[in-house]
Order: structure tokens, then sequence, then C-alpha cells
């Protein structure tokens, strides 16, 4: 075995277990095994940068300064007591409605984006229910990546797919994949209600003191309130239509964040430096080692070499291949980034003609399948689960690997099990 194979496996492997055993904070080991990748010439340095997916970065970036600059505004509490009175004040109502209102947005925008803005409302409104926002938070993730399955725009490894093959329109990704998106979040979130039933409660007095509160009290600086709803409809608006304008995600949110700077200028409480300091920066260091660890997977031929045996081993037959592919794509999802991973398979997919296989729909809803959900197994098997955590870890609420794991990864089995038998059903029978 090639050396350089055996280097880039080795650091993988190491930073994950140090990751799952939390000795070292998940950022600084995933830095270290980026540096020993690069500096062990696994990697050169201009190869390392081009496996760093500026889109990823860039989209973060962007909505954090428009979220940061917003929540100066009041807006999160506002909408957090607000919703809290529409539920009266229930915790178990509002576990759902928030899930949902994830789950939706992620479908319409992007799960990353979705969560920027509704964990801030999720931590303030559990805050005034003085219930723990762990179970929302968890939920919130689950049901972001879920939601994200739905459509062609809410994740990723859909965007790729979709881009890859132009029969695979935004309509069809809504006609193949949404309604099983949507059964498999309601039946997600039911388990959770379930597993959480201890923990969704408050007590009556409380809930009588929130539907007391005046939301709008919580509103100052209308001037900047309403220069920041205008860049973030417009910014929402261009995300909606960003495959139509040829803009790509971190292009729009960048926009957005430049056009809101550039008009707050003299509204915003806080300084320029106050806003960047807000920025996540620990989860964006911990995307860029990640990156650069798995482009070490990827240059040394390691996923390609396991992708391409494991489609090898069905022998052209549709069945086997789609049902491998959901069930590969999903474990490996889970503890590989799904982007890196999915352009791996999307050229060894479109080869399958030479074993005989004529129709390939079956297979990529299958890869989309597997990706988007598989992203739930871990706290670092997709992006918007990270950036979750890293904004948790913030307010003092920690998320560690092995709590979400035990609640996260079962659901996620279950989650690739259903879409097992839709796959089979629709496209197989």
């Amino acid at each position: 075995m090639d050396n350089q194979v055996v280097i880039a496996l080795a650091v993988f492997l190491v930073v994950y277990a140090v990751i799952i055993s939390e000795k070292i904070h998940r950022t600084v080991i995933a830095m270290a095994g980026a540096m020993t990748v690069i500096g062990l010439g696994v990697l050169t340095q201009e190869r390392a940068i081009q496996h760093i997916d500026f889109n990823t970065i860039g989209l973060l970036v962007g909505m954090m300064i428009i979220v940061n600059i917003t929540a100066e505004t009041g807006v999160f509490n506002y909408l957090a007591i607000w919703s809290a009175k529409k539920v009266n004040a229930d915790p178990v109502k509002l576990f759902i409605a928030l899930s949902t209102l994830t789950a939706v947005c992620s479908a319409l925008l992007d799960n990353v984006t979705t969560v920027l803005l509704t964990v801030p409302v999720t931590i303030s409104i559990t805050s005034q229910l003085k219930v723990p926002p762990t179970p929302y938070l968890i939920a919130q993730i689950l049901s972001s990546n879920i939601g994200g399955t739905a459509t062609l725009i809410g994740d990723p490894p859909n965007i790729m797919i979709g881009s890859a093959v132009k029969e695979l329109t935004f309509m069809a990704f809504v006609d193949n994949l949404t309604a099983v998106a949507f059964l498999i979040h309601f039946v997600t979130i039911a388990i959770l209600v379930w597993i959480y039933r201890d923990k969704l409660k408050a007590p009556d007095e409380l809930r009588a003191k929130i539907m007391q509160l005046d939301e709008t009290k919580q509103l100052h600086n209308n001037k900047l309130l309403q220069t920041c709803l205008f860049v973030l409809t417009l910014t929402i608006g261009m995300f909606v239509a960003h495959q139509y304008l040829h803009l790509d995600s971190a292009t729009v949110a960048l926009i957005g964040a430049s056009l809101l700077l550039l008009l707050t200028a003299g509204q915003s409480e806080r300084n320029l430096e106050h806003i960047f300091n807000k920025i996540e920066w620990v989860a964006l260091f911990f995307f860029i080692g990640l990156f650069v660890i798995v482009g070490g997977l990827v240059d040394t031929g390691i996923i390609s070499f396991l992708a391409g045996k494991a489609i090898e081993f069905t022998s052209g037959n549709l069945v086997a291949t789609s049902l491998l592919v959901l069930w590969f794509s999903a474990i490996a999802s889970a503890f590989v980034d799904n982007i890196p991973f999915v352009a791996t398979m999307i050229p060894l997919i479109k080869d399958l003609g030479s074993l005989g296989i004529t129709n390939l729909e079956p297979i990529w809803w299958s890869l989309s399948l597997g990706s988007c959900l598989g992203g739930n197994g871990t706290i670092i098997g997709a992006s918007a689960n990270i950036i979750v955590a890293g904004m948790a870890a913030q307010q003092g609420y920690h998320i560690t690997f092995r709590s979400y794991f035990k609640i996260a990864f079962p659901l996620m089995l279950l989650s690739i099990c259903m879409s097992t038998v839709y796959v089979v059903i629709r496209y197989l029978m």
C-alpha cells in the first residue's frame, strides 16, 4: 500500500477517534490532522485549498453576519415569545412546531441557512420557558437534514446531483423525494417527543407568565429592523431563485451580508469588530480542517476505491445497486463530508451503463436519500449539525458526539430503512 494512502487513512481514523473521545476539542484535532496531511506531503498546500469548499464557508460567513446584525433588533426574542404564545406555551407543541418549521424552511432555502435563523429563536424561547434547549436543537438538526432532502436546493448533494443529471429538475425532486422526506420527518419527531417526554414540560405558572408577556417590547431600533428585514427578504428571495440567477449559495449570502453592512454602517449599535467577533470561527476552522483531511482520502483514491468496489460487488443488478448505494451513502455520509463523497459517486453511477444498467433513476434517488439523510448519523455528519452544535456551545449548551450519536444514529438508520421500503416499492417492484 502506498505510503500516502496509509498516512491519509491513519490521520482520518486518529482524528475521528479523538473527536469521539472528546479529549481534545474537535476543531483543534481537525486542524492538526489537516496540517499533518499537508506537512507529510499527502496534499500540497494548493490542493488542500482546492478541497476547502468555499460555497459552504462563504454561505456560513455571510449568513452569520446577517444574523448577528439582525439579532441586535430583538426580533429573535420577539419571534420566540410570539411563537410560544401561539401554542399556549406548551413545550411539546412548540417542539413539533419549531421542528416542522425547520424542515419546511430547509426544503425552501437550504438547511445551513435555516438553522442559522432558527437556532437563536429556539435558544431564546427555551430560556423563556426554562426547559432544556438540547432536545429542541437535536430535533432541529435532524429536521434540517430531512427537510433539505426534499428539494433540489435543500442540501448540497441534491444540488450536485441535479447539476450532473439535467433530467432531474426541481419538480422531479419534489415529485420523488418531498413526500417520503416529510413522512420520515413526522415519524422522527414523534419518536423524539416520546424520548424527551420528561424534559418537555413547563410549570403552569410559568406558561401563564409567558402568555402575559408583550412580545412587541422586545423590539428596538426600528430603522435597523426595517433594514435587516429588507436585506433578509432580498437574500431569501435570491436563495429561492439562485438556480435561475446562476449564483452559488455563498455568493448570495455574501451579497446580502455586504449590502447589510453597507446599509447599517451608521445604524448598528456595535462596531464592525464586534460583528465579526460573533462569527462562529471555531466551527468554520473545523470545517476547513475536515475538508482537508477528507481531501487526503479523495486524492489518494481511498473513497473512489471503496465506492468502486461497492458498485462492482452488485454486478450490474439494479435492485442490489440501488440499495447498496442507499446504505453505503448513508453510512459514509455520517462520517465523511457528503460533498466530496457525492462528487466521487456521480461519475461512478454515470458509468454503470457499461454494466448493463439502463435505468439509473432509482440509483440517483438512492444516492440523494442516503447522502442527505446519512448526515444525521453523527454530530459532524453535516454542515448544519456542526453549526447548531457551535451556536449552542456559544450559549453554554454542549452537544457532545456521544450524546448526539446515541439518539440520532438509530433514527438515521430508521430513516434509511423507510427509504429502502420507499425505493423498492416505487422504483424496483
